[in-house]
């Protein structure tokens, strides 16, 4: 077991605290009671509840009066037999504790003569700066897909002989999407996933991996930084942009199945009008490729974490990695990287994290970045490399308007041939995606009003009273059409 291994490494390399941030504290615990009885050391361990208490041994006494943690980390420090000591939940005793810090301190110092190995063992630990450099972080690993396997397989045992020797219905394909959306986990959160799929209805089918998903990404939470987006959009939801299904569609299967000598897909920037269908497109990824979509919350990295904007920024990608294959959803992503001189080189330090990740990344991570003004983007950022391609999403045209107008119809339970879509698409010329939507949604209002069925004239009467974006914003939008041809990719 390298787990195993790798603890027994730190422990002859005599280091004095051995800091273990986990939520599996059983697996912890067999791990380091293992280690301890192949090196024939005794093993202790500490909580609140129960004080120090032999592990290593059947029936065990706990040391009277040692709950507190000054007592526990005394009785440590005054006896003399070298041992291996958890401390399990110590997190809370390290804040604005300098007595118990100056313990810990004063246990590693004297580590040389009483050979004193101490374990911090919890699911969070940050380590005062004063006992730093005697501590080595171990973590434990994750299962590998072999294990995974080996788990779900147990797990399906287990319900086979409680049902009378029944077998769970599967087949392989789905059994190996279950596993992939199985990484990531811990071993313990992994077998209580797959349980609750099997143990459901005593099959392991396509539908239970929406919900595995959710009930992964909740146990990976990132408190609204990273989000899980349930709704993923397929692209008959989409009109227009046909250039740009038709280049996801050709690495559609590299991604999901990668091949030897093509390189992943890595991502793609989707600039355009605002409305324009950009936010939907990023959805509709996800949902052609049928992977979980996660949307990065830049404005929650700022606001909820300041001062540690760049490393809950690395926490999110990681757990992106986790949940690979998937989508990463980076909206108006120019709001977040653009430098600002009053936001003391956050911004660059944020760049250089993402950079980083881009350029060393190696799971299937497809991210997708939409802006509205690229002039505000770092160029180092767009380059080619970093991601695939840069799609311009501009206006419809007409054919796409009348698709749009049928779409949204048809999502408001109403029959597109029975209105002029010809006509309602002559009078939009010039309306995003999003206005069109809002002008069926505002002619339902007022038919329902007069409580009459909607009809074309209904619909003609909102578009009449818009102003579009394209007229209230022509000079900008004129720019970035400029900027754009030559530059980048038309997405219909």
């Amino acid at each position: 077991m390298p787990d195993l291994r790798d603890l027994e490494i730190m422990m002859d390399s005599r280091v004095p605290i051995i800091v273990i941030e986990t939520h599996e504290e059983p697996r912890a615990l067999e791990l380091v009671r293992r280690a301890g009885i192949k090196q024939h050391k005794p093993v202790f361990s500490w909580s609140v509840t129960e004080g120090v208490k032999r592990m290593d041994l059947t029936h065990s006494v706990p040391e009277h009066l040692t709950n507190e943690p000054d007592a526990a980390l005394k009785h440590i420090k005054q006896t003399g037999r070298s041992g291996v000591y958890v401390l399990c939940d110590f997190h809370p005793y390290l804040e604005d504790a300098p007595r118990l810090v100056r313990l810990l301190k004063e246990l590693a110092m004297d580590h040389e003569q009483h050979q004193h190995t101490l374990i911090l063992l919890s699911h969070a630990l940050n380590i005062p700066p004063e006992i730093q450099r005697y501590c080595a972080r171990m973590d434990l690993a994750l299962p590998s897909d072999d294990q995974l396997m080996h788990l779900v397989r147990e797990e399906a045992s287990a319900w086979s002989s409680q049902n009378r020797g029944m077998k769970v219905k599967t087949d392989n394909d789905t059994l190996t999407k279950l596993v992939a959306n199985l990484r990531g986990l811990t071993y313990s959160d992994a077998r209580r996933l797959a349980r609750g799929a099997i143990f459901d209805d005593g099959a392991i089918t396509s539908s239970d991996l929406p919900e595995l998903n959710r009930a992964k990404f909740q146990l990976l939470d990132m408190d609204g930084v990273l989000s899980f987006e349930y709704d993923t959009s397929s692209f008959a939801d989409v009109g227009g942009l046909n250039g740009l299904k038709d280049w996801l569609h050709k690495r559609q299967e590299h991604f999901l199945e990668p091949q030897t000598g093509l390189d992943a897909p890595r991502g793609v920037l989707l600039l355009g009008v605002q409305g324009g269908g950009k936010s939907l497109a990023a959805k509709a990824v996800a949902g052609m490729w049928g992977v979980p979509l996660l949307r990065l919350d830049f404005s929650a990295l700022y606001n909820k974490y300041i001062g540690e904007t760049e490393r809950n920024l690395r926490e999110s990608l990681s757990l992106a990695d986790s949940l690979a294959p998937c989508v990463l959803w980076l909206d108006e992503i120019e709001k977040a990287l653009a430098t600002d001189a009053s936001d003391n080189g956050t911004s660059k330090r944020l760049l250089g994290a993402l950079l980083t990740w881009m350029a060393e990344r190696t799971q299937r991570v497809f991210m997708v970045a939409t802006s509205n003004d690229i002039s505000r983007l770092p160029p180092e950022l767009v380059r080619k490399g970093r991601l695939d391609e840069i799609f311009f999403v501009d206006l419809p045209s007409a054919a796409v308007r009348r698709d749009i107008f049928s779409i949204h119809l048809r999502k408001r339970h109403q029959d597109p041939d029975a209105l002029d879509l010809e006509a309602l698409a002559r009078a939009s010329e010039g309306f995003a995606g999003a206005e069109i939507e809002q002008a069926v949604v505002s002619g339902l209002y007022r038919c329902q009003a007069e409580g009459r069925p909607l009809d074309t004239q209904h619909v003609l009467e909102e578009i009449a009273a818009t102003q579009p974006l394209a007229v209230v914003m022509g000079e900008k939008l004129a720019q970035l059409r400029h900027w754009a041809e030559g530059r980048t990719v038309p997405a219909d």
